[in-house]
């Protein structure tokens, strides 16, 4: 495993041109002989490293704008024959082919042309065939073959050539790493040819890249590992300014509170705990939401996740300092906020730039996977002016406000969820309880004499007034539900019996994990 096999002849065929000068002048110093097509070999030619035309090797032209060019017996051939294998290469010898010990290919760029044009010829035509080819059969033979299929290989590459060479364990290395690439690369253009012909929901497939290993999962005895998945902005793309190494639960927690954050325009804050909120509000700065967030409960807040959908200031990181925080996640800092809270050793401090809630949901199950779209705040049901009002006289602009930000607030709760807020804050959160009625009593517990004069919101129907009734006598002017129960007259006649207003939006944001 760990004797190194010369490189003596390589072939080079890449799109992507970074990086190609100071490889093909490694190669040449090398003594190695290279083989190359079409533009590859301009440049190289271009630059004075010594290189021969695969039309001239194969005799045989490239044609149909370069569809075909390696495609031949003499490059496979080179590229397959098993250099340990007497028949093989007495197969190659016969047929004047020369082996191969080096492949250096990347693929044309199928994801960036997708994601720039909607032209399907176009699309079409940066669908690579030679290049998986070359790939998949040097990676196949990496016994005799070293494949290189990314630029970010090379520094290994001239590495290896001062040294005399890959062994035989970096050679399979390489051959995993290729066969990962060419893999990625098919599901991208299955993904996309499914979803241009109304197939998408019948196969899935996708390649999360291990970010890193973290110290344990929820539990001390549960491994763990932070993967990302390319083309998003989220928790896990998340850049960190100071503190610890982030936890299994710190990533699940600051995910959450991100989600909640952005699920409000106005600046905002939420503080997370044990991925339900014990805080949310929103202001017109930051400083402030923050210290009406953590006054909804300030006990629950202690070692929690804070989020905020703008930068975080001086003042809110001097607030801040005074509480012992897990993760404090924003699009930007200040530098005196980075001074103020880095002088607490532990304190974890995310930048994420450009973050945007997921479109899809996917959970695992036995045997199998759940995927469903996002619960977004964006269906017509959550627009005010939509809302249905069943109860109640007219209510303020500064009561709708409250119940807007309300509905908008409660879809970051677990079920069954009862938020109270006032002044565009939560005042008591009732979560995660098996019955709506212990939700509704956790909310007002929590609010005590806050409840009075607040409003309230539900993030499904009330099945029985019960519920609505402890909310009721607790002094909520107020109600913002979905609606749709088979009782939901008995509900609306408590409301009305109490006087209060109670609005149905006809849209639910149910949430069990």
């Amino acid at each position: 495993m760990s004797e190194r096999k010369p490189i003596k002849r390589a072939l080079l065929s890449v799109y992507d041109k970074t990086g190609l000068i100071e490889l093909g002048t490694a190669l040449n110093s090398a003594g190695v002989e290279i083989l190359s097509t079409g533009s590859t070999a301009k440049t190289l030619a271009s630059a004075g490293i010594p290189v021969i035309a695969v039309e001239d090797y194969t005799g045989f032209p490239e044609m149909m704008g370069g569809r075909v060019k390696t495609l031949h017996p003499r490059i496979h051939g080179g590229i397959l024959a098993d250099q340990n294998n007497p028949e093989h290469l007495a197969a190659i010898s016969s047929h004047d082919i020369a082996p191969f010990d080096l492949i250096v290919v990347n693929l044309y760029p199928f994801s960036e042309t997708i994601a720039s044009t909607q032209d399907f010829a176009e699309c079409i035509e940066q669908i690579d065939i030679g290049g998986p080819s070359m790939l998949r059969g040097a990676a196949k033979n990496h016994g005799s073959v070293a494949v290189i299929s990314d630029p970010s290989q090379y520094l290994r590459l001239i590495t290896a050539l001062e040294l005399g060479g890959f062994t035989l364990q970096e050679r399979i290395e390489l051959a995993m790493e290729t066969f990962r690439a060419t893999a990625e690369y098919d599901m991208t253009i299955a993904t996309w040819l499914g979803a241009r012909i109304d197939r998408a929901d019948d196969w899935r497939a996708k390649v999360w890249h291990r970010i890193s290993g973290l110290r344990y999962g929820e539990n001390p005895h549960q491994s763990a590992s932070v993967y990302s998945e390319n083309g998003f902005t989220g928790i896990a793309q998340a850049k960190q300014l100071h503190g610890k190494e982030m936890s299994f639960n710190n990533y699940t927690d600051a995910d959450a509170a991100l989600r909640a954050a952005y699920d409000h325009i106005d600046p905002c804050v939420a503080i997370i705990k044990h991925a339900n909120p014990c805080g949310i509000a929103t202001a017109s700065n930051i400083t402030t939401a923050h210290q009406k967030a953590h006054a909804c409960d300030p006990v629950s807040a202690f070692g929690g996740v804070v989020a905020a959908n703008r930068e975080v200031t001086a003042e809110m990181a001097k607030n801040l300092s005074e509480i012992f925080t897990e993760v404090v996640i924003a699009p930007s800092f200040t530098d005196e906020a980075i001074a103020i809270l880095s002088k607490k050793p532990s304190i974890r401090l995310l930048t994420i730039d450009g973050y945007a809630t997921a479109r899809e949901e996917n959970r695992p199950i036995s045997g199998g996977l759940l995927i469903q779209g996002s619960d977004l705040i964006d269906a017509e049901g959550d627009d005010p002016k939509n809302w249905k009002q069943v109860s109640g006289d007219a209510v303020s602009s500064e009561v709708l406000s409250d119940l807007a930000f309300a509905w908008r607030s409660v879809r970051a709760v677990k079920s069954n969820a009862i938020l109270l807020a006032h002044d565009s804050a939560s005042v008591g959160v009732g979560m995660g309880q098996v019955n709506r009625v212990d939700s509704a009593r956790l909310a007002v517990s929590r609010a005590g004499e806050r409840a009075k004069g607040s409003v309230a919101s539900s993030d499904a129907f009330f099945p029985f007034a019960d519920g609505l009734q402890i909310l009721i006598d607790a002094g909520v002017k107020a109600v913002v539900s979905p609606g749709g129960s088979i009782r939901d007259e008995e509900v609306i006649a408590a409301a009305k019996a109490a006087g209060i207003a109670m609005f149905f939006t006809g849209t639910r944001h149910f949430s069990h994990a």
